[in-house]
């Protein structure tokens, strides 16, 4: 297992986890439809396009069937046509979780959360769980009822792609990062819908002084309940892999194992993302490419690896074919941030860790 680079400043881990994440959900999002975009057909994919192995952003299609199914966003998503980040939620929560913390304090409540989400989300931009959160808080409901009512998506991956900013500002802290996340994830989600955003929050926060991705991956398990369901599947993943069992094969296992759950449902998409990061081996390529190709949600899949791994390595560390094409410039459907630079949010997001450990 490669060693973590635990010399590197908190800005360069920062940044790198901002970066990774923008970089990840761009490689991810023209073929983020699961239920089509299986892994056996990306790989197809890539094949026609001679871009196997990948280490770019997708291609354009070699076939033109592949461009009326791909997300109506590729044109800006694929390699040679990217120039600053596309809007994403996966993204945009990112952002709001920033706004959060700088508006209320690591104090905020799950309220303060869903308040926040009404000032400044626009509600067409949300999704599934989110958006039956939204419209549950626009009716007066208030937490935990947001998460309920008439909600069929709880155990969904939304909640987890927002955890980011929670282990970014709390730097080798994970039981901190994870009750941040908690408290923001049951405005809209419960069970594993909660325990995967814990479960990334205390993995990026390892990340930051974890010596292995092995050792943030089993630090993060430590947060959640050893018998939930989403605990269970990164240890299975955990096991394959010290078998040696490959990559291909090991995906093949659990997609078997979580059949039945959908393809955004969050149990089986933490199975990819834990893959991705095991066999990825701490490089930043392997990692994000991995976790894309192996299917499902793999825009958030990609956009998590790579905060994971941008943490992990550092900015500077990143392979310029991913982070130069984003011209450090994030499109944001976050009221008041459309168009703001990376490397703003990350240094305002290191204020933020900085100040959290006085």
């Amino acid at each position: 297992m490669t060693p973590v680079r635990t010399e590197l400043p908190l800005a360069d881990r920062v940044l790198g986890g901002w970066l990774g994440r923008i970089a990840g959900n761009m490689l991810g999002k023209p073929v983020e439809q699961g239920d089509l975009w299986t892994r056996d057909r990306i790989d197809r994919y890539l094949r026609r396009a001679g871009a196997l192995p990948l280490t770019d952003y997708l291609p354009e299609p070699a076939d033109e069937d592949d461009g009326f199914e791909l997300r109506p966003e590729w044109q800006r998503c694929v390699r040679g046509r990217i120039h600053g980040s596309c809007r994403d939620d996966d993204v945009d929560y990112a952002v709001l979780g920033l706004d959060l913390l700088e508006t209320h304090g690591f104090g905020f409540s799950t309220e303060q959360v869903g308040e926040l989400w009404l000032r400044r989300l626009p509600y067409l931009q949300t999704y599934t769980a989110e958006r039956a959160a939204y419209r549950n808080l626009a009716n007066g409901l208030k937490p935990p009822l947001t998460a309920t009512h008439d909600n069929p998506y709880q155990e969904w991956i939304g909640a987890l792609i927002r955890a980011d900013i929670h282990g970014w500002t709390s730097p080798g802290a994970p039981r901190r990062a994870a009750q941040l996340a908690r408290r923001d994830a049951v405005l809209s989600h419960s069970g594993n819908g909660v325990y995967g955003a814990m479960w990334a929050a205390a993995l990026i926060s390892a990340a930051f002084t974890a010596p292995t991705v092995r050792q943030a991956l089993d630090t993060a398990l430590t947060v959640i309940p050893a018998g939930c369901r989403l605990a269970r599947t990164v240890r299975r993943v955990l096991t394959l892999h010290e078998t040696r069992m490959s990559w291909e094969d090991t995906l093949t296992t659990l997609s078997e194992e979580t059949a039945g759950l959908g393809w955004i449902h969050t149990v089986p998409n933490a199975a990819v993302l834990t893959a991705g990061l095991l066999y990825g081996d701490g490089d930043f390529t392997r990692t994000i490419t991995l976790t894309v190709r192996g299917g499902l949600d793999t825009d958030s899949n990609g956009a998590t690896a790579g905060s994971v791994a941008g943490v992990l390595t550092g900015a500077d560390a990143i392979p310029g074919q991913w982070k130069d094409p984003l011209e450090d410039t994030v499109r944001s459907a976050v009221f008041g941030f459309d168009g703001v630079r990376i490397s703003e949010l990350a240094a305002r997001t290191v204020q933020l860790a900085e100040a959290a450990e006085v």
